[in-house]
């Protein structure tokens, strides 16, 4: 590997941008996308990679368990409601609707990417291009409705 290409493999573990790494490993502006997909196609350099992410994630402790455990930890965090306060009169009070009713809030945009990532690793989504690479696991037990029951599934399946 040469040293402009051992360069690209180093700025590609920055971001995973190969464009980007292309260009900072100091390809020309011109080229760099032509360049970096070629170079991710060489066998050496995609080895390259391979190993140093693999040497990275265990040095870091980084694995499906961790990942998944903080997007459960996360999902759970978003969902849990916080009451709406409003000043009335000087004090702090819970704001209710127009039928009296308390107002809550979450974290619902956080909640629902945490949810959609943990989807994606189990397979629920699946786009329409990738239906011929799918294999899929029958069980006979109904999909789990709560991220409870998701954990106690998931803690099956290790």
């Amino acid at each position: 590997m040469t040293p402009r290409q051992r360069r690209f493999v180093d700025e590609y573990l920055i971001d995973l941008n190969a464009t980007a790494a292309a260009l900072r490993a100091g390809y020309a502006r011109s080229t760099a996308e032509d360049q970096s997909y070629r170079l991710l196609k060489q066998r050496e350099i995609a080895a390259a990679i391979g190993a140093a992410q693999k040497e990275r994630a265990e040095r870091l402790r980084l694995t499906q368990d961790y990942v998944l455990g903080n997007l459960i930890e996360l999902a759970e965090r978003c969902m849990q409601k916080a009451p709406v306060m409003v000043r009335r009169g000087g004090v702090k009070v819970q704001s209710t609707d127009e039928s009296g009713h308390h107002m809550w809030t979450f974290n619902a945009t956080g909640a629902t990417r945490a949810l959609e990532l943990i989807g994606k690793h189990l397979g629920m989504f699946v786009d329409q291009h990738q239906v011929d690479h799918v294999h899929y696991a029958v069980s006979a037990e109904p999909d789990p409705q709560t991220v409870d029951e998701w954990q106690r599934r998931y803690k099956t399946l290790q």
